[in-house]
Order: structure tokens, then C-alpha cells, then sequence
């Protein structure tokens, strides 16, 4: 039993069993709040017998869930205008490449990737030499799908 909880949101819609387990999980309820939605299909009787309860019930927005790289935004832009790839900015701060670029494509950073351009003609010069596109990206430290792009784009 959690008795110094006063407020508590829910996702679920307020039928009378969820509405006696809320008031025996915590028993000095005062405030029910929900979503438009699930407050709408709640009976109005409901409502009104909370209400002599003293327990109200709100409409509240609790939208989506809570990012869980809160705050790890100004550390990717750190590290990306210290120079780092994004490869070992998901590496430093043990998040995931696709993660990185969606921070920093959030952000509206452009980071420099100009000592990263790709040299195009030793990508083709490899694969007629008759090496496959994995050991094109392996040999030259460059992402499989951008030697992909390169090779499909005459």
C-alpha cells in the first residue's frame, strides 16, 4: 500500500474494478486523472460516485512514452563537433548508431562529413579488381551500404 500518493494517472479504462483496486492500492486518493478518451467511455455514475468519495476526475495528457535518451542529445553534438564518427559517438556513450544519427538529424546538426566523403573511383577500381562489396566496405572503413550506393549509381 502506497498511502502519501494523492494523484494518479491511468491508462486503463475506469471500470468499478479498476476503480476499487486504485482505492485499496492507495487509499488517500484524491485525484483520478486519465486521457479524453478513457475519461469519455468512463459511466458518468462512475464519476459521480467518486466523486462523493471526494476522489475527482480529471481529463489529462500524458502523451507518449518518456525518451530514454533524455539529455544524451548535447552529449552527441559534443562529441560531433569534436570530430567524432558516429560510430564512435554510439560506441562512447553505449548507444546505437541508428540512435546517433536520429539525434543528430533531430537536432539539425550537419556534422562535417567532408573528411568522410568516400573516394568513388577506388570503390569501383576494388570491385573490378573482383573484391565484394563487404570487403570493399572492410578494407576501406566505409559503411556497406554506401558502397552499395556507390556501385548501383553509374
Amino acid at each position: 500500500m502506497q498511502e502519501s500518493i494523492r494523484e494518479v494517472h491511468t491508462t486503463k479504462a475506469l471500470s468499478s474494478s479498476a476503480i476499487v483496486e486504485l482505492i485499496d492500492k492507495y487509499p488517500d486518493l484524491e485525484v483520478i486523472t486519465c486521457s479524453p478518451s478513457v475519461y469519455e467511455r468512463t459511466p458518468k455514475n462512475y464519476i459521480e460516485a467518486l466523486e462523493k468519495l471526494d476522489i475527482r476526475v480529471e481529463k489529462k495528457y500524458e502523451w507518449g512514452a518518456k525518451s530514454k535518451t533524455e539529455g544524451v542529445e548535447f552529449e552527441v553534438m559534443r562529441l560531433s563537433n569534436q570530430g567524432l564518427k558516429p560510430r564512435e559517438i554510439a560506441d562512447e556513450l553505449d548507444i546505437t548508431l541508428n540512435r546517433v544519427y536520429y539525434l543528430l538529424k533531430k537536432s539539425r546538426t550537419s556534422f562535417d562529413n567532408r573528411k568522410r566523403k568516400h573516394d568513388h573511383t577506388k570503390v569501383k577500381e576494388l570491385k573490378e579488381e573482383g573484391l565484394s562489396a563487404r570487403e570493399i566496405s572492410e578494407r576501406l572503413d566505409v559503411p556497406l551500404r554506401s558502397v552499395y550506393y556507390i556501385l548501383n549509381n553509374k
